[in-house]
């Protein structure tokens, strides 16, 4: 079959992998947190060093504590979260922002261990004696927009979106420190998603889809790749059967009976097959958006009488993290602008529409309950909406 035409516009555009200031600083920021190294996020005069919760070393946190005041005075130090990991630990916040909530610390005491204790809702007991319940600051701690920020930034960095503040323009002057704005945190994931370009593709002969393709597809951040498979010449049809799959590494490579993606995955395969042509997007989202390690969390928390929803919440996350524009931009590029959605779940049908990609109708994708998932598929129903019927 010829794929030709199809491989050589394979290659991004001269010019396409340039990347601005702005997202630069915030790629170069997610790699700092995730080595533990504090950073600084200026919100218009105002700016925050902030430090993550679960990647601090003893090194990054005397770092961070000697960079937010001078040795005389203790910082005002704050742990900004949701309010249901504040609710775990039975604290009570002294500044809000919706779900987020700031929780003061006491910073002569504080060790990398005990802040990871009060971020991870998986260590069974948190260290009461480093909060500061009576606490009453003199104005607000933090500003809505740089509390968002702070912690979109962990979870851009998958890490538990749980992170050590302390706020004062004196932070503006620690020019050692990485700076990055909150407005450029907020606009980072669009912007990564719409930057995609497709930068390989080869024939990928598979046991159940002889004639398929792979393409990646890369963020200009250089960030991690998202595929496409190909079966047949889906891009010549008028509306093919396409699947946006979530990558599931227990699931799909393990063969987890805790969920229903392996089957899932294979069964998609199959049927483009029989169809003879079709797409699956095998996006790079484990665990609805959350990453692979908070994922095994999230399944610890399952294992303790919380289901998929809940446990995500404790994590401090949202029921669920995932965006489908990444999703979209890979099927325009692919020349896919109508499509037969395979998906029992309607939020993908409202996501690719919120993108510009045309479903004309939904097709059925119900597995059968195994033994192991029966609970898990039933909250996909009653909590997530999922058609499975």
């Amino acid at each position: 079959m010829n794929h030709t035409s199809f491989r050589a516009a394979v290659l991004p555009p001269a010019g396409a992998l340039s990347l601005g200031g702005a997202a630069r600083a915030v790629h170069r920021a997610v790699g700092e947190i995730r080595r533990g190294v504090p950073v600084v996020i200026e919100d218009g005069g105002a700016a925050l060093i902030v430090l993550p919760a679960e990647t601090a070393t003893a090194d990054t946190l005397a770092e961070f504590l000697g960079a937010t005041s001078p040795a005389e005075s203790p910082p005002a130090l704050v742990l900004a979260l949701s309010r249901a990991v504040a609710g775990r630990i039975g604290a009570s916040p002294f500044d809000g922002t919706g779900d987020l909530v700031a929780l003061p610390l006491d910073a002569d005491h504080l060790t990398v261990d005990e802040l990871r204790a009060l971020a991870d809702p998986t260590v069974l007991q948190a260290p009461e004696n480093l909060l500061r319940p009576g606490a009453e600051p003199a104005g607000p701690v933090l500003a809505p927009q740089s509390a968002k920020a702070a912690v979109a930034l962990a979870k851009l960095a998958r890490l538990l979106p749980a992170m050590l503040v302390t706020p004062g323009a004196e932070a503006l002057a620690h020019g050692d420190l990485l700076h990055v704005s909150a407005a450029d945190i907020a606009a980072y994931p669009e912007g990564a998603a719409t930057s995609l370009v497709r930068v390989a593709a080869a024939r990928v002969p598979l046991d159940e889809a002889e004639d398929a393709r792979v393409v990646a597809f890369r963020p200009q951040d250089g960030g991690i790749e998202h595929l496409a498979i190909l079966i047949g010449n889906p891009e010549q049809a008028e509306a093919p059967l396409v699947r946006v799959h979530s990558e599931c590494f227990t699931g799909d490579l393990l063969g987890s009976r805790r969920c229903d993606c392996g089957p899932q995955l294979h069964q998609a395969i199959r049927r483009m097959a029989s169809e003879g042509a079709g797409v699956l997007l095998y996006m790079a989202q484990e665990g609805r958006g959350i990453g692979l390690v908070n994922k095994l969390r999230a399944y610890t928390l399952q294992d303790a009488g919380l289901d998929t929803l809940d446990a995500n919440r404790a994590l401090g996350f949202n029921a669920d993290e995932r965006s489908f524009a990444a999703a979209a931009v890979m099927l325009k590029q692919l020349g896919i602008m109508r499509l037969r959605l395979l998906t029992n779940n309607p939020q993908k049908i409202a996501g690719l529409a919120a993108h510009g990609i045309e479903v004309t109708g939904r097709v059925s994708h119900a597995i059968a309950a195994n033994g192991e998932n029966d609970s898990y598929l039933e909250t996909k129903a009653r909590r997530f909406g999922h058609l499975l019927g």
